[in-house]
């Protein structure tokens, strides 16, 4: 039902003022048992406690840092309305699957009734189980591997799958860049990579494209690419399919440069930020492309107004990340209020609510107009951008 946000985007205008003077979120790495999120901005009103979890320190920090600060501004807004108010209890994982259960446990204690993230794959996989286990509903706005949802029928995602990433970059190639000589990179330890490595190099072959080389990296080398650039090079790979984060992309770009070797790079939605990396030369990324659902440069009012205020507030122009983490808020926000949410439900009562109202609803957001499927998998598209003059523009 897309009255409540819409709603929600008209007023927050209005309502900036008082959400900029509270602040209804924590972000304490080491909360614990009786610890509590900031006080809501409404007195009397129901209010929801959502733990959410992802890297806020560590090597994968500036995609936890994303989701919270997206997450933030929707709290905010959503609180300056007066009715139902949230608590953001954000804990730091450090991109590790262990600590992500630490930090899970921790916000049991404190009493959450549902979970938004983990933000990266591996640490959702584990959190998922142990999530679907002990009954909690479980929204990821970023972990698109299937594995994440495969756990059980309260876990649910907002980013579009792996596999639909891979094969709409293979889909897009096959239609305008047909005659490409092809390469792929991908991080081998990563589930996140590997499989829309999988599902390209499945549809490439189906589409009868040139795909002559595939190199892969893990977690513990991926500093240094210069042998992977050679064989490309030696192989006459004119475009270079890149299914992993921006960070290690900004390498490969920059010492494929120092090589003098020029190619045409085209990533998935963890290339989203590439322009941000500090210390990289953003012209390098000039004529890239990418999968993803969101563009900061999007002339519609709802994506300025959010850009404005990501950038007023963090000093920095918002990637998907953020746009995803703001919209798990909205969309968590819309099924409890549709759905008769009160601050005296357990956490398990939360989680056949909002199973029962993300099955049934229809989120517009600032990634797109969402359905979701009984699998927990959202119903959306990707989108293809290439990066001129500094900007994503629609392919």
């Amino acid at each position: 039902m897309k009255k409540i946000l819409c709603l929600v985007l008209a007023l927050a205008m209005v309502f900036s003022l008082v959400a900029c003077g509270s602040d209804s979120t924590t972000t304490d790495d080491t909360a614990a048992a009786g610890d509590t999120a900031s006080e809501s901005t409404a007195e009397g009103a129901e209010v929801l406690k959502i733990g959410g979890v992802g890297p806020l320190t560590g090597a994968a920090a500036q995609y936890g840092n994303a989701v919270k600060n997206g997450a933030e501004i929707a709290v905010e807004e959503i609180n300056a309305l007066g009715g139902l108010q949230i608590e953001l209890n954000f804990q730091d994982d450090e991109g590790d699957s262990e600590k992500s259960i630490n930090a899970y446990n921790n916000l049991k204690d404190w009493g959450m009734q549902l979970l938004f993230g983990p933000v990266t794959t591996n640490p959702a996989i584990a959190v998922a189980s142990e999530a679907q286990n002990d009954g909690y509903f479980m929204l990821t706005g970023t972990a698109s591997s299937e594995s994440v949802i495969e756990t059980g029928d309260k876990i649910f995602r907002l980013c579009f799958a792996d596999p639909e990433q891979g094969v709409a970059i293979a889909d897009y190639i096959a239609e305008n860049m047909a005659d490409a000589t092809i390469g792929v990179l991908y991080d081998s330890s990563d589930a996140y990579s590997s499989g829309i490595r999988e599902a390209f190099e499945t549809e490439a072959a189906a589409k009868g494209l040139n795909v002559v080389d595939t190199e892969a990296f893990t977690a513990d080398n991926k500093s240094d690419f210069t042998t992977q650039l050679q064989l490309f090079q030696s192989n006459g790979v004119d475009l270079l399919v890149c299914p992993f984060y921006y960070s290690e992309i900004s390498l490969v770009m920059t010492q494929a440069d120092k090589m003098g070797y020029d190619l045409t790079f085209f990533g998935a939605d963890g290339m989203d930020g590439i322009l941000t990396v500090p210390d990289f030369d953003a012209t390098l990324a000039e004529g890239a492309y990418l999968m993803t659902p969101f563009s900061a440069s999007s002339a519609d009012e709802a994506t300025q107004s959010f850009t404005a205020k990501y950038q007023e507030k963090y000093g920095e122009t918002p990637s998907q990340f953020a746009a995803d983490g703001y919209d798990c808020i909205y969309a968590i926000y819309q099924a409890a209020v549709d759905g008769g949410f009160t601050s005296d439900m357990t956490y398990d009562q939360v989680a056949e609510l909002m199973v029962s109202q993300f099955t049934s609803m229809t989120v517009t957001g600032l990634t797109g107009e969402m359905t979701w499927l009984e699998s927990g998998a959202v119903s959306k598209l990707p989108q293809a951008y290439v990066i001129t003059d500094g900007v994503y523009a629609a392919a």
